[in-house]
Formats: C-alpha cells, sequence, structure tokens
C-alpha cells in the first residue's frame, strides 16, 4: 500500500489541566461510569485532562509506556509506519475508549489524533493501583478489552478475506456497533477521519475507497449527508455484502 498524502503530525505540547469528571462529555461512555460518585471523586485526583490539537501527536511507538489516557472528546488512530514509509492505521478510537492499558513497556503505535482531541491523563502506576482497589472499574476494564479482542479478529478477517466494497461495508458497520457499544448511538455513524486514514487502515488506496462509497450509494445501502457522516440505509443489505463478520 502507498505512503498517504496526510498532514504531517505534529508533536503535541504537554499542558495538561486539572480533569473535572462532572464536565466530562465521555462520563456514561467511558469505563469510569462503572464508578459511583464518591469513586469516581477518588479517580479525578489521579487524572489531568489534555487538549491535542488536529494530528497532534499523543505518545510515539517505542516511547516508555507511561501513562493511560481515556478519550473524552474527538477522535484518536494508532498508526504504525513501516520502514519504507508505508502507513498502517490500525484502529480509530473513541469517546469512552481507554488507550495504554496493556503491560507493554513502551507504545506499540503512534497515538495521533484525528481532529481536536480531548483525553484523560493517569499515571499508570496510579491507575493500576487504582483499578486493584476498585474491582468493579477492572471488571468493566475487562469487558471491553474483550469487546476490543472481538473487533480485532473481525479487522483480520476483513483485510485477509474481503474485497474493496465488502471492507467497505464491514468497516462502516463496525464503526456503527462500536459507537453503540461505548453508549453513542446517533443516526449517523460520524466519520471525522479523512478518506486517507480509511484506506491506510482497510489496506486499499484512497481512489478505492471513494468508488466504494460512490458505489455504496449508487446501490442505496448508504447515503452521504456530507464528508463526515454516513447514513446506513439498509442494513440487512450492507451486512450481507460485508459477509456478515460485523
Amino acid at each position: 500500500m502507498p505512503a498517504s498524502n496526510v498532514a504531517p503530525c505534529r508533536q503535541n505540547p504537554r499542558m495538561p489541566t486539572p480533569a473535572d469528571c462532572s464536565q466530562c462529555s465521555a462520563y456514561g461512555l467511558a469505563v469510569c461510569s462503572a464508578l459511583d460518585i464518591e469513586e469516581l471523586g477518588q479517580l479525578e485526583s489521579h487524572a489531568s485532562k489534555l487538549s491535542v490539537p488536529a494530528n497532534g501527536v499523543l505518545a510515539r511507538a517505542g516511547q516508555p509506556c507511561r501513562h493511560a489516557y481515556s478519550v473524552t472528546s474527538g477522535m484518536m488512530r494508532l498508526v504504525r509506519t513501516l520502514p519504507d514509509a508505508r502507513r498502517q492505521v490500525i484502529d480509530f478510537m473513541l469517546p469512552g475508549d481507554f488507550i495504554g492499558l496493556s503491560e507493554a513497556q513502551t507504545y506499540r503505535h503512534n497515538v495521533e489524533a484525528v481532529v481536536q482531541s480531548t483525553t484523560c491523563v493517569f499515571d499508570m502506576g496510579e491507575i493500576r493501583q487504582f483499578r486493584e482497589r476498585h474491582p468493579k472499574l477492572e471488571h468493566k476494564m475487562l469487558e471491553r478489552a474483550c469487546i476490543d479482542l472481538d473487533n480485532a479478529q473481525d479487522a483480520m478477517m476483513m483485510l485477509a478475506r474481503l474485497s474493496p466494497l465488502e471492507r467497505l461495508a464491514s468497516f462502516l458497520l463496525r464503526m456503527r456497533r462500536r459507537y453503540r457499544e461505548n453508549g453513542i448511538s446517533d443516526a449517523l455513524v460520524a466519520l471525522p477521519m479523512g478518506r486517507s486514514d480509511i484506506a491506510d487502515h482497510l489496506g486499499l488506496t484512497i481512489e478505492t475507497i471513494s468508488r466504494s462509497f460512490t458505489r455504496l450509494r449508487g446501490q442505496a445501502l448508504i447515503a452521504l449527508p456530507d464528508p463526515q457522516h454516513v447514513e446506513i440505509l439498509d442494513e440487512a443489505a450492507l451486512s450481507e455484502l460485508a459477509h456478515a463478520t460485523s
């Protein structure tokens, strides 16, 4: 897959501010929703809020994994760049998603903002101790990890077996499902990422992605009210096209 024409990412200036969980737009979506008010106040004492500009870098692959992040607004992407400059977007992180909770010693991917985004920042050691003291939070995180594993297995099937049109159909259905799993059930599927990001996620070219969107719209399976949103018009037919992997 050729390198895509995307805006270069810039390192995000580290200017975290105190977190206020009562004002968090992702409360009720994130795993911290498992906590009661008193426990949430304790979690807040361990958190700070960080704003990341579009294409800003939250963490780089290979850096020591000292912090975990919870996306509270916008969207992040996990990116791996090969030695020959080819780029793979591993996943998109939505409001309510956690980043960096594995036991890895270093970040495995670049963590970049797709659009202006905010995250809650947690010291890795502190959040690990907090999870041990609050089994409800640990259980919620394990539940989300299992969902993420299922999504990763679907993505592997998509890249290995599906045609370009089937890949896009599967991607759209998975994105809507993931929004719903995070408690976001808008009628439209938000796609704030560019077509180049989608192409680098699905292992296709931008031109193929554009043609596939046009074909799905021509078949009346989706509508495109604007470049950042998709309306799924015929879920059954789209699922059949995706070979029911979503």
